[in-house]
C-alpha cells in the first residue's frame, strides 16, 4: 500500500463521516461503471475539445478496472513521460545517485598559479546552476589560486550531445535547448533589454550572481516577424530579434546550443569576478589521467532532483536523468532502451522516442499509463508527484477532501494527466486522461507552436473535464 509512505493519512477519515444537521439524504450515487462512464462522457463532449479522448481509472489497492473510454488508444504523453523516466531513472541509478561538477587541474598549485590547465568537468548535473557555480570560483578562490601557466578546459562528454531535444519545435523555445554533460541554468541564456530595444545584453542570472555572457549575443532587427531568427553558433551562439516586439523593458531565456562555451564563458566571468584570470574555454573529450581536485559541487539526490523535474516539467532534467540511466548514445537510443524496459517491466506496448515528452515519436494507451500506475504504488513515485486538492464539484482546492498526486503533460493541443487519488477513508485510485486534437497539432505552423491560437482556453478546457472526472470517481469510488 501506498500508505507506507505517509501519503495516506488515516486522521481525517473523520471528514468521511455524515454532515450534522442534514435533513435529507443525497441520492445514492451510480457506482455501475456505466453511469459514472455516462457522466464521464458528458463532460468530454462539454470540453469540446475535439480530437479524441480517452481515459482508465483502477482501484489502487486491487487493481479492478472501474471505467474507461478509448483506453486502449495509443495519444502522445506528453510530459507524463517524465513519470516513466522517473521510474526508470530510479530504477537504473538508485535513488540516492549524485551528480558531481569538479574542477580539476593537471598540474600543482605553486605561488597561486596552477602549474598546467585548469579543467570544469561536467558530471551530468541538470540543476547546475549560475551561483552554484560561482560558489565554485569563490571555493577555488579560498584556495589561493590566482591563475594558470596553461589552458582552461571544459569536458562535456559525461553525457551525449545533441543540439535540441525535439526538432519539430521553434529555435526560441527555451524548453527545447542542448543537451551535453555540462549543464548549466538548463541550458539557456538570459536576454535583457530596454523598451525599444535601446540596450540589449545577455547574462546567467542567478539569484547571487550575475555574470555576463559573451559567447551569446542578439541583435536588433527591423522586420515585423519572425520574433527570433537562430544566426548560428560560430564563433559565438548569434540571434536576432524583431524591434517591433521590444515595446517595454523585458527579459527571455534563450535555449543554449554550445553548452560548453556557454558553461566556460560564465565561469570564466566568476572568477574573474573573484579574482583568477582565465583564458577563453576550449573543449575537451576525454579526461586526462592523473588530474587532480580543485573543487566541487554535488548535486541534491536523485529523488531531489526527480521531485522537481515532476513539478516544474523541465525537459532537460528528463532527458540528462534519461540518458545517465540507459547510458545510450543519443536520445532515439536511450528512448528505446526505456522503451524495452517499460513493456519488460510493466508489460506494456508505450513507445517513448525521448524522456520528457516533447518530441513527436512516443505514444502511450491510457491503460497502459495505469498499468504503470499500479505497479508503481510501492516506489517513491507518488511522494514525489505534485500534489493538489479536488473538491466535489471537480474544482481545485487546497483543503479538497480528494487528494490528487499526479503528472500533468500539455503539448499543442494535447492535455494529459496521470497518477493517483486518494480520500481520508484510506482507499485509492490510479488513472490516466490523455486527450489530443492531433489534425490540429499537425496543421501548426512552426513558428505558432510556442502559443497557438486557441491553445490557452482548449488547454482550460482539457483541465476542467480533468478535475471533473476525478470528482465523479471520487463520489462513485471512494
Amino acid at each position: 500500500m501506498i500508505g507506507r509512505r505517509g501519503i495516506l493519512a488515516g486522521g481525517l477519515a473523520a471528514l468521511a463521516g455524515p454532515v450534522l444537521g442534514q435533513t435529507r439524504p443525497k441520492p445514492r450515487p451510480d457506482r455501475s461503471r456505466s453511469g459514472v462512464d455516462a457522466i464521464c462522457a458528458e463532460y468530454i463532449r462539454a470540453a469540446k475539445l475535439g480530437g479524441a479522448v480517452g481515459y482508465a481509472v483502477a482501484d489502487l489497492a486491487t487493481g479492478r478496472v472501474f471505467g474507461g473510454a478509448q483506453a486502449d488508444m495509443p495519444l502522445p504523453p506528453a510530459s507524463v513521460t517524465k513519470a516513466l523516466t522517473a521510474l526508470f531513472a530510479l530504477e537504473r541509478l538508485g535513488a540516492g545517485k549524485e551528480f558531481t561538477t569538479r574542477l580539476l587541474a593537471t598540474g600543482p598549485v605553486q605561488g597561486g598559479v596552477v602549474q598546467g590547465d585548469i579543467i570544469l568537468a561536467g558530471g551530468g548535473d541538470p540543476s547546475l546552476d549560475t551561483d552554484r557555480l560561482g560558489d565554485m570560483a569563490a571555493a577555488l578562490a579560498r584556495a589561493g589560486v590566482r591563475g594558470l601557466t596553461g589552458r582552461f578546459l571544459v569536458y562535456a562528454r559525461a553525457l551525449p550531445y545533441a543540439e535540441r531535444i525535439a526538432d519539430d519545435q521553434p529555435d526560441f523555445v527555451g524548453y527545447n535547448p542542448a543537451i551535453s554533460g555540462m549543464i548549466l541554468n538548463y541550458n539557456r541564456a538570459n536576454f535583457v533589454w530596454a523598451a525599444g530595444g535601446g540596450t540589449l545584453g545577455v547574462n546567467a542570472e542567478g539569484a547571487r550572481f550575475i555574470p555576463p555572457v559573451r559567447s551569446v549575443a542578439v541583435d536588433l532587427a527591423q522586420r515585423e516577424a519572425p520574433l527570433f531568427v537562430y544566426e548560428g553558433r560560430d564563433p559565438i551562439e548569434a540571434w536576432s530579434v524583431a524591434a517591433p516586439a521590444l515595446r517595454k523593458d523585458g527579459s527571455r531565456w534563450l535555449p543554449v546550443r554550445a553548452p560548453a562555451r556557454y558553461a566556460g564563458d560564465v565561469f570564466g566571468a566568476l572568477c574573474a569576478a573573484q579574482g583568477i584570470k582565465l583564458p577563453d574555454a576550449g573543449e575537451i573529450t576525454a579526461l586526462p589521467a592523473g588530474a587532480q581536485l580543485l573543487a566541487q559541487d554535488v548535486s541534491a539526490g536523485l529523488e531531489g532532483l526527480i521531485k522537481g523535474m515532476l513539478k516544474y516539467s523541465t525537459n532537460l532534467t528528463a532527458e540528462a536523468l534519461g540518458l545517465a540511466a540507459s547510458k545510450a548514445g543519443d536520445i532515439a537510443g536511450s528512448g528505446a532502451a526505456m522503451t524495452s524496459w517499460a513493456q519488460a517491466r510493466f508489460g506494456i506496448a508505450a513507445r517513448f522516442g525521448d524522456h520528457s515528452g516533447l518530441g513527436p515519436m512516443s505514444s502511450c494507451t491510457p491503460a497502459d499509463m495505469v498499468r504503470v500506475m499500479l505497479s508503481a504504488k510501492e516506489t517513491a513515485l507518488i511522494a514525489l508527484m505534485r500534489e493538489k486538492g479536488v473538491d466535489s464539484d471537480g474544482r481545485e482546492a487546497a483543503d479538497a477532501h480528494l487528494r490528487v498526486f499526479a503528472k500533468s503533460g500539455t503539448l499543442n493541443f494535447a492535455s494529459n494527466l496521470a497518477g493517483y487519488v486518494t480520500a481520508p477513508s484510506g482507499r485509492a485510485l490510479a488513472f490516466a486522461i490523455f486527450a489530443a486534437d492531433g489534425p490540429r497539432r499537425a496543421a501548426l505552423p512552426l513558428d505558432q507552436r510556442e502559443d497557438p491560437v486557441g491553445g490557452s482556453s482548449w488547454n482550460k478546457r482539457a483541465r476542467a473535464m480533468q478535475r471533473q472526472m476525478i470528482a465523479a470517481w471520487g463520489k462513485a469510488y471512494l
